[in-house]
């Protein structure tokens, strides 16, 4: 698939940004601009019917060293024993959000629990929902989808450590037992 770069489009119809995965849909007198995303400028088409609209290789972020530090840091400073997600801010921020209702909304929206302020997020992007049977991820009908493992998924249980994909920010699900809390709180004690 040929990048394009720049100049007028001859045709209209919607580019994907290689960087960041933001849709632009153009005129046929539309000139290429630079995505409102992340600022790139490599586009390719997008297609309803190609697999590139449904697989995404994780480009952004901590390479895995980094992400193995993120999460033992995060795990780190989790004191009560639940399920949480962390992830890298806007401003390269870790934050570590506790879930703590049946529902979390995840989205550029007001309402979203976890909201990211950002074009390449839907206003109602995902939801994460526990149930008894598990903690699953759910997309909520999103422009750009949910991934995991480069893959767009409508609905996925999540395992402790698992990461998925939301327009450009990646987030990890932990679920932290009560043995680990109590075990870091008698480490912390005899030190």
């Amino acid at each position: 698939m040929e990048s394009l770069e720049s100049g007028t489009l001859a045709g209209t119809g919607s580019f994907r940004c290689e960087r960041c995965g933001y849709v632009v849909t153009l005129a046929a007198a539309d000139t290429l601009p630079r995505c409102t995303g992340c600022g790139g400028e490599q586009f390719v088409r997008a297609s309803l019917f190609g697999d590139t609209r449904f697989t995404r290789e994780l480009e952004l972020g901590p390479g895995p060293e980094q992400r193995a530090a993120m999460l033992a840091e995060a795990r780190e400073s989790i004191a009560e024993a639940g399920d949480y997600l962390t992830f890298l801010d806007a401003g390269g921020t870790q934050r570590t959000v506790a879930l703590s209702r049946e529902w979390t909304r995840i989205g550029r929206s007001l309402a979203a629990d976890v909201r990211f302020d950002d074009p390449t997020v839907s206003r109602r992007h995902a939801l994460v929902v526990r149930q008894p049977d598990g903690v699953r991820v759910l997309d909520d009908r999103s422009l750009n989808g949910v991934f995991i493992d480069g893959e767009r998924v409508e609905s996925r249980t999540l395992t402790d450590g698992v990461a998925f994909i939301v327009g450009r920010y990646l987030l990890h699900f932990l679920s932290v037992a009560p043995a680990e809390v109590a075990a870091r709180g008698g480490a912390l004690k005899a030190g």
